[in-house]
């Protein structure tokens, strides 16, 4: 069986998940790309057979061509399309975050229970961290009891530069991924948030670059996150989960290592690309293998996408109230 996906954005995400679907997933066929910039959108399905390019994503969603929709526009638009594919009930994988807010989130989750009830869910979120190698090696090690009981978790984003946005984009855009990276680890909820303002850059203006952000989940377990969108060297992202027996961190998979001008060292990526490849195919991978075998996806759901969204809003209202420690609204 072929799954015929549809890809909506055809930016830099939207591109290399067209790109991935079409070389690496078996399975999977890209017949239509919809983007408001055809003509961006027609680069993109120059390379890749048969597809063909429309301007409205809701015809994309609508095309009888099209069995499984994968979103990857601006986060505003993200809620507004999910939902027309729940409306003709189209299985879509929606890229992070699944919303801005917690109240488009849970339209997302209502809408999708409303159509299927207890029955295996149509909506799937790229948190593509949950497939990298790295990160199920860690919750693997943890969860087989090597490492004793958590105590800790450090996770760190650096990237080389951001385009503009605010402290709170900072928040929703990035470490998004760390509020459901972290309690997917310790299979435990986030319960308390922290905000905290390091040194300003001087090279940014638009946002406090860096940030600290520390999680309690329901463990016990104390995370800190801290994020430098504009630290300049490259993109680098690491994790390291404290137990009371041992430790455990991602080892950075650099390629290759160069000795010149009397030193030696390695080069980091520009940007996330090559550094969660790997993840984003095994993603991807998984999310067409369910739906041809119509299996219940295993990426994470809307409710997951809700979750996250809830952190980050108590985060931001840390950041506005003077880092002072805020609870979690649970879902509802």
């Amino acid at each position: 069986m072929t799954l015929r996906v549809g890809v909506i954005g055809t930016g830099i995400m939207g591109a290399d998940h067209a790109a991935i679907l079409n070389a690496h997933v078996p399975g999977a066929e890209v017949t239509v790309l919809a983007d408001t910039d055809v003509p961006r959108a027609q680069a993109v399905a120059d390379g890749i057979p048969g597809a063909r390019v429309l301007a409205d994503a809701h015809a994309l969603i609508t095309s009888d061509d099209v069995d499984a929709v994968l979103v990857a526009s601006s986060d505003a638009t993200h809620v507004e399309y999910v939902l027309a594919c729940l409306e003709v009930g189209k299985p879509v994988l929606c890229e992070k975050p699944l919303a801005p807010t917690s109240a488009e989130c849970a339209r997302v989750v209502e809408a999708e229970s409303a159509l299927v009830g207890g029955g295996d869910p149509l909506v799937s979120v790229g948190f593509m961290r949950r497939f990298d190698p790295g990160y199920v090696e860690l919750k693997d090690l943890l969860g087989g009891g090597a490492l004793g009981v958590a105590l800790m978790v450090h996770s760190t984003g650096r990237s080389v530069s951001a385009v503009l946005g605010s402290s709170e984009f900072t928040v929703t855009g990035s470490a998004i991924h760390d509020f459901d990276i972290v309690p997917w680890l310790l299979d435990s909820p986030v319960v308390e948030v922290a905000w905290l303002a390091p040194r300003q850059s001087p090279d940014v203006t638009d946002r406090q670059d860096p940030q600290l952000m520390l999680l309690r989940t329901g463990d016990g377990v104390l995370s800190t996150v801290d994020v430098f969108l504009n630290a300049r060297y490259g993109y680098d992202v690491r994790c390291e989960i404290v137990g009371s027996r041992s430790t455990a961190s991602l080892s950075e998979p650099h390629r290759i290592e160069r000795a010149e001008a009397l030193t030696q060292g390695h080069a980091y990526a520009a940007d996330w690309r090559p550094r969660f490849a790997d993840a984003y195919r095994l993603q991807n991978q998984a999310w067409v293998g369910s739906l041809v075998r119509g299996e219940r996806s295993p990426l994470p759901t809307a409710r997951d996408g809700l979750q996250a969204a809830l952190v980050a809003e108590a985060v931001i209202e840390s950041m506005h109230s003077g880092g002072d420690f805020v609870r979690v609204s649970p879902p509802t």
